[in-house]
C-alpha cells in the first residue's frame, strides 16, 4: 500500500491544528527540521513537535536536516517522533550506527535520507537495520521546488535492493510530489510519498491524498 505523508512545512501555522485535522486521512505527518547549517533554511524544532504530538495521534515522520544529528535523535524521539530520519551526509559512519541504535533503543523507527547528489550506495552499509530510506527528489531546505526526474533510477535501485534482500524497509520520496510525479515514483518502487504544497493547496485535501495514492 502506498502511504502519504503531508509535510506541515507547507501548512498555515496560524491554523496548524485545523490543517492537521484536514489531512488526518493520510498515513504519516511529515515534520521537517532545518538548522540553517546543513541546509540554508531554518524551520522548527522540539517545542512545535511537542505541541503537535499533544494534538494528534497520527504517526509523526521526523526528517532531520541538521548537522551532527546524533546529538538530537534521542530528544526528537522522546518528544513524540515515531520515525526519525536523518541524513547520511550529516554524520560519520560510526555515529550513523550509534544514532540508529539510539532510535531503536527508544522503540522508534530509524531512517536515513539521501540528498539528490548522493548515490544510493551510501546507505547500503546500514540498509539491513533501517526501517526507512528517504530519497530527496529536490534539494533539501525549501518547499515548492520542481521534481528532479533524474532521481527515479536511484529510487528503482534502492527498491530492487530492498526487495531482493527481503527487507522490511520503506522507501520514501520527498520533493515536488504531485499526482503525475507520484505515479512515476510509485512505478519506480517508492511506497511513501511526502507532499507539502500539493496537498495543502488543494481544496479537498482528503480526496487529494487518495489521488496521490493512485486509487
Amino acid at each position: 500500500m502506498v502511504k502519504i505523508a503531508p509535510s506541515i512545512l507547507a501548512a498555515d501555522f496560524t491554523q496548524l491544528g485545523n490543517d492537521i485535522k484536514s489531512v488526518s486521512t493520510a498515513d504519516y505527518l511529515h515534520f521537517d527540521v532545518m538548522d540553517g547549517l546543513f541546509v540554508q533554511n531554518i524551520s522548527f524544532g522540539i517545542p512545535v513537535l511537542e505541541s503537535v504530538r499533544k494534538f494528534t495521534d497520527m504517526i509523526l515522520d521526523i526528517h532531520l536536516m541538521i548537522e551532527k544529528p546524533l546529538r538530537f535523535v534521542e530528544k526528537f524521539a522522546e518528544s513524540g517522533g515515531d520515525i526519525i530520519t536523518f541524513h547520511v551526509e550529516a554524520e560519520t559512519p560510526e555515529n550513523i550506527r550509534l544514532a540508529i541504535d539510539k532510535i531503536h533503543g527508544l522503540g522508534k523507527k530509524a531512517g536515513l535520507s539521501l540528498k539528490p547528489e548522493t548515490p544510493a550506495v551510501e546507505v547500503l552499509p546500514y540498509i539491513d537495520i533501517l526501517d526507512l530510506v528517504l530519497v530527496m527528489t529536490v534539494d533539501p531546505g525549501y518547499g515548492g521546488q520542481e521534481f528532479i526526474a533524474d532521481m527515479l533510477p536511484k529510487i528503482k535501485e534502492l527498491s530492487d535492493i530492498i526487495n531482493i534482500r527481503g527487507l522490511n524497509c520503506e522507501l520514501e520520496v520527498d520533493g515536488g510530489i504531485n499526482p503525475e510525479t507520484a505515479a512515476r515514483c510509485i512505478k519506480a518502487g517508492a511506497n511513501v510519498l511526502v507532499a507539502g504544497n500539493d496537498v495543502f493547496n488543494s481544496h479537498d485535501r482528503a480526496a487529494h491524498i487518495t489521488l496521490l495514492r493512485g486509487y
